[in-house]
């Protein structure tokens, strides 16, 4: 996809420090001279064109609730009807297969740890396959904004 000057500015404008406000697409036209609608439209074509993979916050998850890193080894075979039954689950994210013998590694966020366990003993019980709890221990943080220009 072939960016403007204009989409480049935009996507580094909701990249870091989106307007927490009411009507923040506005304070964003205001800041950028450009059309309410038009970046509402422009990041929803850029989102189905897959040139952005994801528009949303992102949480402290220390403050936000609990969360794990998990992961399971599922038959080649399996991988597929696993995976679409772990996707399913509310307070599962980023559901990726590796190559490794602990193959399909996913995020479980939720309000509280006993949420976060939850899932994990329904997940163990659903599948019976050896399971990874690889809950955080120290945060780091990583910029993941990308200069467009």
């Amino acid at each position: 996809m072939e960016l403007s000057n204009q989409d480049r500015q935009l996507l580094n404008a909701v990249q870091r420090d989106f307007p927490l406000h009411p009507q923040p697409f506005k304070v964003l036209s205001n800041q950028l001279n450009i059309p309410e609608q038009e970046i509402i439209e422009r990041l929803n074509a850029f989102q189905q064109s897959n040139a952005i993979s994801r528009f949303g916050a992102v949480f402290d998850h220390e403050r936000a609730g609990a969360s794990t890193l998990a992961a399971l080894a599922v038959p080649e075979h399996e991988i597929e009807h696993v995976a679409k039954s772990i996707n399913a689950l509310k307070e599962v994210n980023h559901n990726y297969q590796r190559e490794h013998e602990f193959n399909l590694w996913f995020v479980i966020n939720a309000g509280n740890q006993a949420e976060v366990d939850s899932v994990l003993t329904h997940i163990a019980a659903k599948f019976d396959y050896p399971l990874l709890d690889l809950p955080m221990v120290k945060g780091y943080h990583i910029d993941l904004g990308f200069p467009l220009w």
